[in-house]
């Protein structure tokens, strides 16, 4: 049985990444550029940009016409909830909050609609990690 950083890892491939920024500075775009390079299919959730990493960018999760595997979260902890709550209306199949968010509510809430649930992990150091030990 796979653990839910492996799971999510491994497993799928679409990331809907809520709070991209256009800054290479920021880490939101350091982490999804490297995703992207991985292999990932990056989806852009920023409604203040158009475009990042060469993809369109959508205001919200449930405005993004194409199916969406996982969402990865670069907002502060109390935006958490309502993140999930859009994600969980698309379909989703797994939750991340990256490094620093923690929202334990919208986990549970997460978990209880059956999807997979990473907390205050970075999915850039995981997938190193990862794809460190299997090579």
């Amino acid at each position: 049985m796979f653990k839910p950083i492996e799971q999510i890892i491994t497993s799928y491939k679409t990331i809907a990444v809520v709070g991209l920024s256009p800054d290479p500075g920021k880490p939101s775009y350091e982490v999804a550029s490297y995703l992207k390079k991985a292999g990932y299919r990056i989806i852009p959730v920023n409604p203040a940009c158009r475009e990042v990493l060469g993809e369109r960018c959508y205001p919200s999760i449930s405005e993004i016409p194409e199916e969406v595997e996982v969402v990865d979260i670069f907002r502060r902890s109390e935006f958490v909830p309502e993140v999930v709550e859009d994600a969980i209306k698309k379909g989703v199949k797994a939750i991340w909050m990256q490094e620093g968010v923690v929202n334990q509510e919208a986990a549970q809430r997460a978990e209880a609609a059956g999807l997979l649930v990473v907390m205050d992990h970075c999915m850039l150091k995981e997938h190193y990690k990862l794809h460190k030990t299997t090579r």
